[in-house]
């Protein structure tokens, strides 16, 4: 594999602490461009960054001179990279047009926003899940003029959980899912430290990620029709999401109803057996195995199951038998990992491999 030349746009933030984390001696992707807000411009990453480093490693050392860019001389970058990593913190649409700029400009974006997560022909990629909706990207490239440039988004990190689990029973034809989400505060970018009122706290809301974790999962089982994304039919998905006095790492308690019921033992070995395009392409940061179920009654628990992996797996136990719906289960994800600059890194893989980037 060659060696592409990236640039991490919103490195000072907590998910951009992350990518630069995890692509600090990544075997494909170089970082040429650190990137953040006019603010921080002119700085060096380390100066940028002060005191607000909430990464449990240390900033790498090759980062810490490096002189951050203004995020907003998307001409000056795209002319130095291959593609970006977007985990920019703007407002919606201040956050669509910057990312729609870089693709125009032919540098294809890697977001970690929501911006353009119901933009029909970007692709919302889980590589395990629906690496075909890479299809879609010819179809947007139209759309926007371009020959390289395009966007192609992470999904919310509140399905990472939950939806890999049960997109391995899809043939069962799930009809109605419910789902509780226990979420960690680096979800919302804090720390214990930075966000005190959290510690001995739980709060029973957290702001649009209900409609995310009931609308997303309908675009990752959708199908490509006419040059868009179409939402998968006949499911139902209705959430209740958490805030708990965790670091990292979200649970899902987890109830679903099957058209076509399958037995314990045939949902136990669909999870065990279940891979899916980056196991099958080895990429660099895919897990070997994707799915664990754990069969002691108290596990997965968040503090030791999620860097399962290097936190790209997915943790699953209690499946049992439930009075009103089928099947009640538990996940758990790590959330900056799997859900977030993990998850954009893997989808990077998956995208260089099939070539989208040359």
């Amino acid at each position: 594999m060659k060696k592409y030349n990236v640039a991490i746009i919103g490195a000072t933030g907590m998910v951009g602490q992350r990518f630069a984390l995890l692509l600090c001696e990544h075997p494909w992707f170089n970082v040429k461009v650190l990137a953040a807000s006019s603010r921080s411009a002119g700085k060096t990453y380390e100066e940028a960054v002060g005191n607000r480093w909430a990464m449990k490693d240390p900033m790498p050392e090759k980062f810490k001179g490096m002189i951050i860019k203004d995020a907003d001389k998307v001409e000056e970058i795209a002319a130095e990279v291959d593609f970006v990593f977007c985990a920019i913190s703007l407002d919606k649409e201040q956050t669509k047009a910057l990312e729609e700029r870089y693709a125009k400009a032919e540098c294809p974006v890697i977001s970690n926003n929501s911006a353009h997560r119901w933009t029909e022909d970007v692709p919302m990629i889980i590589p395990e899940v629906n690496a075909d909706h890479a299809e879609i990207i010819k179809a947007q490239r139209e759309r926007l003029g371009t020959k390289r440039g395009f966007i192609a988004v992470k999904s919310n990190c509140s399905i990472q959980s939950y939806v890999p689990a049960i997109s391995a029973l899809m043939d069962y034809e799930p009809e109605k899912i419910l789902v509780c989400t226990y979420q960690a505060i680096s979800g919302a970018g804090k720390t214990f430290e930075t966000w005190p009122e959290m510690v001995d706290n739980l709060i029973p809301y957290i702001g649009g990620e209900e409609e995310k974790s009931e609308k997303e999962p309908l675009k990752v089982w959708g199908e490509i029709k006419d040059g868009k994304i179409v939402n998968a039919e006949g499911i139902e998905v209705t959430a209740q999401c958490l805030r708990v006095p965790v670091t990292d790492g979200h649970m899902a308690a987890v109830f679903v109803k099957f058209k076509n019921t399958p037995s314990e033992e045939e949902i136990l070995k669909r999870w065990q057996e279940f891979e899916g395009e980056a196991q099958k392409r080895n990429l660099p940061l895919a897990p070997k195995k994707f799915l664990h179920y754990f069969t002691e009654p108290d596990r997965p628990q968040t503090k030791s199951e999620r860097e399962l992996e290097r936190g790209m797996a997915v943790s699953i136990g209690r499946l049992r038998k439930d009075t009103q719906y089928d099947y009640k289960f538990v996940c758990l994800s790590h959330n900056t990992l799997r859900g977030a600059a993990g998850g954009g890194v893997l989808m990077a893989e998956l995208l260089a491999d099939k070539g989208y980037f040359d």
